[in-house]
């Protein structure tokens, strides 16, 4: 049956609407499985001004049966094996016959009692109280209060309206109010409108002049900017953000498209967009990747037949445009040289210094990378660099566009005439900003923002930083999954853990927790953030688990490790395998380490396996170290025959303490080998992820 939740409110930031609609899928998934109620589909969409909750829900909740246990058996039955007194008093009390007693086993024994069927309530009766807990769930950055009443919002709410089957559902939710219809485009019809299906709720809303699908609102805007853009043969800078805040932002879609003197074009596509982006939300017109000098926008409008929209936007954009050239013309006037000095005045962190210290500390890091990854040739760009990429803070253009940061020290870099490489270095170190941007293309570029990333990202957490939950003001998960994602994108082969070290020896005493701690949460820290994503890029929990559990010291290793294991899991040899490395783990639990001698062995089967170790060893070390984990994987395969042999043929637990220990330290050289591949022990086998998924 069709469940229709709509919760209008004032306009709401497209970043609240995104966390909205998580959160209102993610609550009622949740809530309407605790009540059984099973749910054949759902979704959430709107705009900035709704909420929609849609879904199709069974008519009444699961039915349910489960079992009431009463007295143990030798209590509830006489010497005769009749039902006694006790296993009577029970029926009664129970109100049922004791012909439906019967005896069930429980891991205590055996108990008397009877199945109870409890017969499932009707959805219109259990939905106000689910849509109350969710409602009382949500949360956003920033909450309203707009009333006497307790409760906050993200901004004001207006109205709800709530239809279960197409009748409207009574619902009392704080002192919001509620009513059985919905209302028009806040503009152009604000009048009240009464609907029994999503069917019919789409459709008197479009003739209200409100579109409620966001992919069809998507598809205006973007075919009215074609239309629009025909005139000058132009098409849409990308800017997937701007469209989808815009999106959001509107409900019935106008296009218009405006111009601005060509004067402005001398300044470089990356500051024009910018100024058209954050300004006005407008979108720049490129052909062949040059700036034209029109502009895109998008109102929540019918019509502009005066065009006073259209002025309005370009009257604003002239001006912002002309500060923007102003800006450039004065801040070329100085020399990113020439600022160097100026950052010992700009303070990075109170604790930790200045941005001219931080720049001190980048130089350092980036020779440090440099010379691990083994590319001495980048070493003097690469110190350019980091000796020049934080001076556009101290930049006009920045201060007025602080999004611009990294973009405009590289801008300027080429207009005054520094290497390319230097340039395109400090452009793109600030990159990736998120999973979904791109990691620098340059290899300098990759390693400045390494540093960049592991040098804030040290300071914060020897200063006590700490991420819990949603919560983290500082981005530290940002810098690390940034850091992760690059070294996998360039296939840079490093030391996690030097690199920690380097840069905590650089911060000196600066740093509240002892150097042993810092790294032992940063690698934790790191630990989780490669976990995340490998789980996003689909990998198996449990193969994660295998490969980081080996290490993850040389990051890149660990990718190449955990996609061998998912190749070698089709292997008709991998879950005997995992069950032997198991064997010798369990045999090895709880015992020292002990020291392997090979004069001690005396039974054929265990040196067969010695000789069949050191064979299999000395071929793959080599592969582990060049990430050739899928050849050595396969090599460690051929450890199984020898394996088995050993354990069919010698007995390990020997009284003699001499073999017994030598054994023991065998097995023990094996598990060590075998670790540098995987943790094996993490491994989870097919069979057993069906019981676990059978238990939850």
């Amino acid at each position: 049956m069709e469940f229709l939740l709509e919760i209008m409110t004032e306009e709401m930031p497209y970043s609240h609407v995104k966390i909205a609609h998580e959160q209102l899928a993610a609550a009622f998934h949740h809530e309407l499985a605790e009540v059984r109620i099973k749910i054949n589909q759902l979704r959430v969409l709107g705009t900035g001004r709704r909420l929609v909750v849609l879904a199709d829900l069974d008519e009444k909740q699961e039915d349910r049966e489960e079992i009431v246990l009463g007295p143990p058996k030798k209590v509830a039955l006489t010497a005769d094996n009749q039902l006694g007194p006790a296993a009577l008093g029970f029926a009664r009390s129970h109100q049922i016959s004791p012909e439906a007693l019967t005896f069930f086993s429980t891991p205590k024994g055996e108990y008397l009692g009877y199945k109870k069927k409890e017969r499932g309530r009707p959805t219109a009766e259990l939905l106000p109280e689910v849509i109350n807990r969710v409602l009382a769930s949500l949360s956003f950055p920033k909450m309203m209060r707009w009333n006497e009443s307790l409760g906050k919002f993200s901004r004001p709410v207006k109205n709800l309206m709530v239809l279960f089957d197409g009748k409207p559902l009574e619902l009392s939710y704080l002192d919001w109010p509620v009513r059985a219809f919905t209302f028009g485009h806040r503009l152009h019809s604000p009048r009240p409108l009464q609907v029994r299906s999503f069917r019919e709720y789409v459709e008197t809303l479009r003739q209200n002049k409100v579109i409620i699908e966001p992919e069809e609102r998507r598809q205006i805007i973007l075919e009215q900017a074609k239309t629009l853009l025909r005139t000058c043969e132009g098409e849409l800078y990308p800017d997937d953000e701007l469209l989808q805040k815009l999106v959001n932002d509107v409900e019935f879609p106008l296009v218009i498209m405006g111009s601005f003197p060509e004067k402005y074009l001398t300044l470089p596509i990356e500051i024009i967009s910018t100024v058209l982006r954050e300004g006005q939300k407008l979108f720049s017109v490129v052909k062949g990747g040059k700036q034209l000098p029109f502009f895109i926008g998008v109102a929540d409008q019918i019509a502009d037949p005066k065009g006073l929209i259209q002025k309005g936007y370009e009257r604003v954009l002239r001006a912002r445009l002309e500060d923007a050239l102003f800006f450039w013309e004065q801040d070329l006037k100085v020399s990113l040289k020439e600022r160097i000095p100026q950052l010992g005045r700009v303070i990075f962190h109170e604790k930790l210094g200045t941005y001219l210290d931080k720049t001190e500390r980048l130089k350092k890091i980036v020779a440090f990378l440099s010379q691990q990854i083994g590319e001495k040739g980048i070493l003097k760009p690469a110190l350019m660099a980091a000796e020049l990429c934080k001076t556009d803070l101290l930049t006009e253009m920045v201060r007025e566009f602080p999004s611009l940061q990294g973009k405009v020290g590289g801008l300027y870099c080429r207009a005054q005439n520094y290497p390319d490489s230097v340039a395109q270095a400090i452009y793109e170190h600030y990159q990736p900003v998120s999973l979904e941007d791109a990691s620098p293309k340059s290899l300098i570029g990759a390693l400045l923002s390494i540093a960049d990333k592991i040098d804030s990202l040290v300071g914060a957490i020897g200063l006590g930083a700490e991420i819990s939950g949603s919560s983290d003001p500082l981005g530290l998960r940002r810098y690390a999954q940034g850091i992760c994602k690059i070294i996998l994108d360039h296939r840079l082969r490093l030391s996690l853990s030097r690199l920690l070290s380097k840069t905590i020896d650089l911060y000196g005493q600066k740093l509240a927790l002892s150097k042993k701690k810092v790294v032992e949460v940063c690698l934790n820290f790191f630990m989780q953030r490669l976990r995340f994503l490998y789980e996003k890029e689909g990998f198996r929990y449990d193969l994660i688990n295998a490969s980081l559990g080996a290490g993850l010291d040389d990051i890149y290793l660990s990718y190449l490790r955990l996609k061998a294991l998912e190749e070698l899991k089709l292997s008709p040899d991998f879950e005997s395998f995992v069950l032997m490395v198991r064997r010798v783990n369990n045999i090895l639990q709880g015992q020292p380490v002990r020291k392997f001698n090979p004069d001690l062995l005396v039974e054929k089967a265990e040196q067969e396996l010695h000789a069949a170790f050191q064979i299999i060893k000395e071929h793959a070390l080599p592969l582990i170290d060049q990430g050739e984990f899928h050849r050595a994987q396969k090599m460690t395969l051929k450890l199984q025959g020898p394996l088995n042999n050993f354990f069919d043929n010698v007995l390990v637990m020997v009284k003699n303490e001499k073999l017994r220990q030598n054994r023991l330290a065998l097995l023990n050289d094996i598990r060590a080998f075998l670790f540098q591949i995987a943790d094996f022990s993490q491994i989870v086998l097919d069979g057993e992820r069906k019981n676990q998924k059978a238990k939850n």
